[in-house]
């Protein structure tokens, strides 16, 4: 891929058991292992907590872990046994391999998978950033400028 800052994959695991989804412990260990399982450099330990909403079906867990690329997240809600995965990196990674790891560490009976592209009109090659931004300021200078 020659233009894209990186790929942001988005993973929504249904029909989880409510045990994976209320284990914080999981859920920690997982965003502390899985950044270097992908190639990625965690910059912290995981932010991991239980989150308790207005409504009593509303609350879960959630962890963030920040890595260099970007980010991952986690959040679990397991009334409704449900798990919402974000992995977000400035790197290509196997986005394949990443969901079908997380589908069965959460048992998910069923998923979606968003894949996006973050960042498509940026340059992946400094090389290349250069000869655009150039180009364009060259553009710049050659055209008429109004005056007043």
């Amino acid at each position: 891929m020659e233009y894209g800052f990186g790929p942001h994959l988005m993973l929504n695991c249904y029909g989880c058991p409510k045990e994976k989804l209320t284990d914080i412990g999981l859920v920690f260990d997982t965003l502390d292992s899985f950044p270097e399982k992908i190639g990625m450099a965690k910059l912290m330990p995981p932010y991991v907590f239980k989150y308790h909403g207005a409504d009593p079906e509303e609350w879960g867990v959630s962890g963030v872990v920040l890595i260099a690329e970007s980010h991952m997240t986690i959040h679990t809600f397991p009334h409704k046994q449900h798990a919402f995965i974000d992995i977000f990196s400035s790197r290509d990674f196997n986005t394949t391999e990443a969901a079908a790891y997380m589908v069965e560490l959460f048992k998910a009976a069923s998923h979606e998978v968003e894949l996006s592209s973050r960042g498509l009109e940026l340059p992946r090659n400094i090389r290349r950033a250069t000869d655009i931004v150039n180009t364009e300021r060259s553009i710049v200078l050659e055209s008429p400028r109004p005056y007043n």
